[in-house]
């Protein structure tokens, strides 16, 4: 905005500016010829005079020869003998002077030079006097009148694009300082606040960002209360129907019964985290996977080590920035290797490796040796699982334009491949 209107300035000044200098220009040059050629006429009327009053001709060509040094004119007489006094071009064969022989008085400019002619009558004959001014006593000091004019329409310019910028960085700087307060927002920065200076519709768009920024405040809290109630509301009668399911005489009964509990706390708590997934940081995003990573696979290790499973990890030297905040990472990252432990008999060996790929993206694999994902088995893909935890993982990684990927392991077992874009 401020360059727009810097050019708008600029552009709209250059034109008036160009529309007064070139006419002023023009004025100049004329106003020096005219007073170039009155200087010439009142030389050629003074002439006039001494040619009427002087009779001798000597006399008269020195009077002529003082009156054009250091003028920068050339006055000549054509007597009314015919005979020609002071310098210059012939007069016999001048055109103007013919005309002036007929009685007319008459100023010319021709070819950068300017001619002021006189018909003096002498008794009944006519002599003719003329000046000719050359091109440099014409313009006189024009060049030095036109660079000055066109030194202060620069110096206009200059001013007007300088008051220009001045005004559009007043005008683009609150704005720029709002949408500034808009990205912080959006990264999760729910604090950030703008504030109103700048034109009346700058503080009101400001007023209206922090306005919509305490309102989102208030809803995150309203939902984190709702997701704290639906949490408990969830939990506490599966507690007490697995407490019930305990109780069963029929061993056969209980054990599917408690397999069954197991798979709903399972989904419930997979429900319960997706649904607080979004509010857990304030909408930031923004991790290190890798740094993530090697944290939850150490978490993990001892259940890992209890159960006799080898756990194989590969993970970069440096850190994976990528657009998820690092609670989403951790729950992804726990989703994944929860799966594993879920699905596959004690131990069995998996193995989880990070890299990143020519593609820009970072690619996050967790692969088991045991059955795998079985034929036809749909999204769920495993016996007694809803798939649901995969299915907050995928919607994760498609969150950020990333995929989730299911297929076999190298061992036979089931692989999962998450990719997600990196970060800047």
């Amino acid at each position: 905005m401020r360059r727009r209107i810097s050019w708008l300035v600029t552009g709209t000044t250059s034109v008036v500016v160009v529309s007064f200098v070139i006419p002023l220009c023009l004025l100049v040059r004329t106003l020096a010829e005219d007073r170039a050629m009155s200087a010439a006429d009142q030389q050629a009327r003074n002439v006039a005079i001494l040619l009427a009053a002087v009779q001798s001709d000597k006399r008269l060509l020195t009077l002529l020869d003082s009156l054009d040094t250091g003028t920068g004119t050339t006055t000549s007489v054509l007597t009314v003998k015919g005979r020609q006094l002071g310098a210059g071009p012939s007069m016999a064969d001048d055109p103007d002077v013919r005309r002036a022989l007929d009685g007319e008085g008459f100023r010319v400019v021709r070819d950068d030079t300017g001619r002021v002619l006189l018909p003096v009558v002498i008794g009944k004959r006519t002599a003719v006097v003329r000046t000719t001014v050359s091109g440099e006593r014409l313009h006189d000091g024009v060049v030095r009148a036109w660079v000055s004019i066109i030194g202060l329409g620069v110096l206009l310019l200059v001013a007007a694009t300088t008051i220009a910028r001045r005004l559009g960085s007043r005008i683009s700087d609150p704005l720029l300082e709002v949408a500034g307060t808009a990205h912080r927002l959006r990264e999760g920065d729910l604090d950030a606040r703008a504030e109103p200076r700048g034109t009346v519709e700058t503080q009101e768009l400001a007023r209206a960002l922090n306005g919509l920024a305490d309102r989102t405040t208030e809803l995150l809290a309203s939902e984190r209360a709702a997701v704290g109630d639906l949490s408990h509301r969830l939990r506490t009668p599966v507690t007490a129907l697995r407490l019930d399911a305990e109780q069963v005489a029929d061993e056969a009964l209980a054990r599917r019964l408690a397999e069954h509990i197991g798979v709903l706390e399972r989904t419930i708590d997979a429900i319960v985290t997706e649904a607080r997934r979004p509010v857990r940081t304030d909408l930031s995003a923004g991790g290190d996977l890798c740094r993530v990573v090697a944290d939850r696979i150490g978490f993990w290790q001892a259940l890992a080590d209890d159960q006799g499973r080898t756990v194989t990890t590969r993970l970069p030297d440096g850190p994976v920035p990528v657009p998820l905040a690092e609670s989403d990472l951790r729950d992804l990252v726990d989703i994944l290797v929860d799966n594993v432990f879920a699905h596959t008999a004690e131990g069995t060996d998996f193995a989880v490796r990070l890299t990143v790929e020519d593609d820009g993206r970072a690619h996050l694999v967790v692969a088991d040796a045991g059955d795998g994902f079985p034929a036809g088995g749909g999204r769920a893909g495993r016996p007694g699982t809803t798939g649901l935890g995969l299915d907050i993982a995928e919607r994760m990684a498609t969150g950020v334009a990333g995929e989730l990927r299911r297929g076999r392991s190298p061992e036979g077992g089931a692989s999962v491949e998450v990719v997600v874009p990196l970060s800047g």
